[in-house]
């Protein structure tokens, strides 16, 4: 099939590029606040679900005992908050 030769009113990738304003303020604030409150709700969600099961896993012979399980929902919850924190400032 031949190329489609091109047209007058068609622009090149560089030129959209160059024209790309970025993000309006609304759809930074809000993808923001999604990530954080993302993060929030793991932190909450994920350590009343750890303690309400803390017996358990703790009886449980296995390697992963409460502590690096802790630091997992932690660990989660502050990469989902600072995603929040770079999507408002830095994109």
């Amino acid at each position: 099939m031949p190329a489609k030769p091109p047209h007058a009113d068609e622009i090149t990738l560089k030129e959209a590029l160059g024209q790309d304003r970025g993000d309006c303020t609304p759809c930074r604030v809000i993808g923001s606040l999604a990530f954080i409150g993302l993060g929030g709700y793991t932190y909450i969600s994920g350590m009343s679900q750890l303690a309400a099961k803390e017996a358990e896993i703790a009886r449980a012979n296995t390697r992963f005992g409460i502590g690096i399980r802790r630091l997992g929902i932690q660990g989660t919850a502050v990469g989902l908050f600072g995603l929040g924190l770079y999507r408002f400032f830095w994109t």
